[in-house]
């Protein structure tokens, strides 16, 4: 299948924010090849003031047609969200697809869900967006067909009136609401059985998904392309004291996530929100790496995250000059852990790291029962974690993590 051609655009306001502009746009270029685009040119502009009616102003707009034109481009990508006047007036300039950022993000989302969740997440982000800026974008894209921007669960959207649009989200909200309430019943039954719970939190492409398959023992797919995980997924692993724990690897995060996907995805972000302990995956090798813990940050405040316990891990130490250098830090702090997923270097200061930090939480106790009792087995696994059960001569020892009350 052809690749559509595109041109990303940036803009930036102050001479210093220039390097940080052209990181975002080389995001940007990456987001567009995740969603099977072929980025071929190039456009950053420093402006003081945003133009409110063409963001770069219409004359730059119109070079930008020109060279649309010439570059025979399929469609333009800016790396700023584009007010609905904005969208409307550039795209009667502008001979190909107009996309913005977070269309970019929403065409891409819509490429990775698989679940029923997952799906109406994304419809739900998509119709938030599309609402006030039915007019004069309709046609046009009816025009231009299918492609990055026009596919998945909103494509067809623009062609409902708002009283319909509305009255579909309403439903869509509702089922969210559904699916939050069974994930919470979900989440209480896993505390009634005292286990913790910890999630896996990070930039995409930070190499979560590797890490999650390191320490779980599955399959799951790895790529390279931009969110490949969207929906939660949880699996059972067992630190080395015997304590066992639920790992969560969920969405990853990115500059600029557009405010229509953390709305949307609440109840998939729930998964953080409620977890024991935050593992923030950090891709060491990236020169920006600071800039995307920031990122990271941001969005863990804006979901209330941010006060969760939470270990650093510093993944990809591969890549790096003299990996063993890093290894050796892992002794000096107990929320900070470089590692290698990929190789599994590192992996087991990793996990005495988690469990260090979940036992604050714990009592560990051991009762012995001789044989002539009968042992309350049930009670046992209710209210605590069962670590070990040894057999002795006249009965048996167990091996207990009590949750400390709050």
């Amino acid at each position: 299948m052809k690749r559509e051609r595109a041109i990303v655009v940036g803009i930036y306001r102050r001479k210093e924010e220039k390097s940080m502009a052209e990181e975002t746009l080389r995001e940007l270029e990456e987001l567009a090849a995740s969603a099977g685009a072929e980025v071929v040119g190039w456009v950053l502009q420093r402006r003081p003031k945003f133009d409110p009616g063409f963001l770069l102003g219409r004359g730059k707009i119109q070079e930008i047609a020109h060279m649309a034109e010439e570059l025979q481009a399929d469609l333009v990508l800016f790396d700023e969200t584009l007010s609905p006047a904005q969208h409307r007036n550039i795209d009667q300039v502008i001979p190909c697809k107009v996309l913005d950022r977070t269309q970019l993000i929403l065409d891409i989302f819509s490429q990775r869900a698989i679940s029923r969740e997952g799906k109406l997440q994304v419809e739900l982000a998509q119709l938030n967006y599309l609402l006030p800026r039915l007019i004069g974008i309709g046609k046009k894209m009816s025009r231009l067909g299918g492609g990055i921007g026009t596919r998945g669960p909103g494509e067809k959207k623009l062609e409902y009136d708002r009283r319909r649009i509305a009255k579909r989200i309403k439903r869509i909200r509702t089922e969210i609401e559904e699916i939050r309430k069974r994930r919470e019943q979900q989440r209480k039954h896993r505390k009634k059985t005292s286990i913790p719970t910890v999630a896996l939190v990070g930039y995409t492409s930070a190499g979560k998904t590797t890490l999650f398959n390191r320490l779980t023992g599955e399959n799951l797919q790895v790529s390279r392309a931009l969110f490949t995980t969207l929906d939660p997924i949880l699996r059972r692993i067992t630190l080395p004291s015997g304590l066992p724990a639920i790992l969560s690897d969920t969405v990853g995060f990115i500059r600029k996530l557009p405010v229509e996907l953390v709305t949307a995805f609440r109840a998939t972000l729930e998964e953080t929100v409620e977890a024991d302990l935050l593992l923030h995956v950090v891709d060491f090798s990236r020169e920006d790496y600071r800039e995307e813990e920031e990122a990271v940050e941001r969005t863990l405040q804006e979901l209330e995250a941010s006060a969760k316990p939470l270990i650093k891990v510093y993944n990809k130490i591969d890549l790096m000059e003299d990996p063993g250098r890093f290894l050796e830090r892992n002794s000096l702090s107990e929320d900070k852990v470089y590692i290698s997923a990929k190789k599994g270097w590192g992996v087991d200061d990793l996990l005495e790291k988690i469990e260090g930090k979940l036992l604050v939480n714990y009592e560990i106790e051991t009762v012995f029962y001789p044989y002539s009792e009968k042992i309350p087995w049930e009670n046992l696994s209710g209210e605590s974690i069962i670590l070990e059960r040894r057999n002795e001569e006249d009965g048996i020892r167990v091996k207990l993590a009590r949750r400390r009350p709050k």
